[in-house]
C-alpha cells in the first residue's frame, strides 16, 4: 500500500535511512553463517575469472536469489569486486587477490573470518553478562546496610 509522503518526506514512517540507522544488517557478521555460499559463489567466479557476472545469473548457477547474491557480494569486497556498469547492468567479478590466491588459501580467509566473527560474538555476550552480574552484585551489597 502506498502513502503520500507527510510534511518530512519520509511517508508517515521512519525513512529507510533511519530504519536502518542503528541496523547491523548485511554488514556484520559477514562470513560467520555464510562461509559455504561465499565459497560456492568463489567457485562459481574462478571458473572464468576474466568475465564478469551480474548477480541473477551469480544465484541462478549458486541457487539463490539474485538479491542474496547481490547483499553477499556486497557484503564480501576481500574477495568481490564491483565492476563498472556496462549495458546498464552492474557485474561481479574476483579481486585480484582472489583471482591470484590458490583455493585453499581464500578458503583459510573466509574460515578465519568467521572464526573472528564467532569469538567476536562470544566477546560482546561475555561482556554483557559481566556487566548484569556486576549490577546485580552491586545491588545485592547494598541491601544489607
Amino acid at each position: 500500500m502506498l502513502r503520500a509522503k507527510d510534511s518530512t518526506g519520509t511517508g508517515g514512517g521512519a525513512s529507510r535511512y533511519h530504519r536502518r540507522m542503528f541496523s547491523i544488517d548485511g554488514a556484520w557478521p559477514r562470513f560467520r553463517g555464510r562461509t559455504q555460499r561465499i565459497l560456492a559463489v568463489y567457485e562459481t567466479l574462478r571458473d572464468d575469472p576474466a568475465i564478469g557476472l551480474h548477480p541473477r545469473q551469480i544465484g541462478l548457477r549458486v541457487g539463490m536469489s539474485a538479491l542474496a547474491a547481490k547483499r553477499l557480494l556486497d557484503a564480501v569486497p576481500e574477495l568481490f569486486v564491483k565492476l563498472p556498469k556496462r549495458d546498464g547492468l552492474t557485474r561481479y567479478r574476483l579481486n585480484s587477490f582472489a583471482t591470484a590466491a590458490s583455493p585453499d588459501a581464500v578458503r583459510a580467509l573466509v574460515l578465519r573470518g568467521a572464526r573472528w566473527e564467532t569469538l567476536a560474538i562470544y566477546g560482546m555476550v561475555g561482556a554483557v553478562l559481566l556487566a548484569v552480574l556486576a549490577a546485580v552484585f552491586s545491588l545485592q551489597g547494598t541491601q544489607g546496610v
